[in-house]
């Protein structure tokens, strides 16, 4: 998915996709952070660690379609 919007060359649709992608999996991470089960110290890193990528992956989907707004244009 990074790929595709580095690329610059995503439909209207895979933007949605994608941010409903990201959106979906940080909830599900959110709960499992959240369900009051004790994880390790392994579990607890992988967790964040995963959380930052998620947040990455989103910031980078943003510049990447505030880019294509301003100059290249979306496909449709």
């Amino acid at each position: 998915m990074r790929r595709e919007t580095t690329l610059g060359k995503v439909s209207r649709d895979r933007v949605e996709e994608m941010l409903l992608h990201i959106g979906e999996q940080g909830e599900k991470l959110a709960r499992v952070a959240t369900s009051g089960a004790a994880h390790s110290d392994e579990i607890k890193a992988r967790i964040l660690s995963t959380f930052l990528t998620l947040m990455n992956f989103r910031d980078n989907l943003d510049r990447s379609l505030q880019r294509m707004a301003s100059g290249r244009g979306m496909l449709r």
